[in-house]
């Protein structure tokens, strides 16, 4: 079993900065990332990492977040800069976890981000 805390949500201005954590408990975290999910809409993917750092982003955020991760840590970090309103949702991490041959689906509890204009 994992488990994922995830801190540094809150409330920022547009143009501002935040930079959330995921820290995650157990081995074999092949890729970790963030989802958000704005009220009335479904879960998207906003960034992900693999455990050999390839990155991948959602086109919205590409340019203004970076994610990284610390892998003797198991934790793993959003730095949004440049933040919009239309960034404003819950913000889950993600871990896949390899074991029995297949990757499993970890989810942190959420952590709200506001963006005030």
């Amino acid at each position: 079993q994992v488990q994922l805390v995830e801190s540094g949500g809150g409330l920022v201005q547009a143009g501002g900065s935040l930079r959330l954590s995921c820290a995650a408990s157990g081995s074999s975290i092949k890729i970790m990332g963030w989802y958000r999910q704005a009220p009335g809409k479904q879960r998207d993917l906003v960034a992900v990492i693999t455990d050999r750092f390839m990155a991948n982003y959602a086109d919205s955020v590409r340019g203004r977040f970076t994610i990284s991760r610390d892998n003797a840590k198991n934790t793993v970090y959003l730095e949004m800069n440049s933040v919009k309103p239309e960034d404003t949702a819950v913000y889950y991490c993600n871990a896949g976890v390899f074991y029995g041959g297949r990757i499993w689906d970890y989810w942190g509890q959420g952590t709200q981000v506001t963006v005030s204009s």
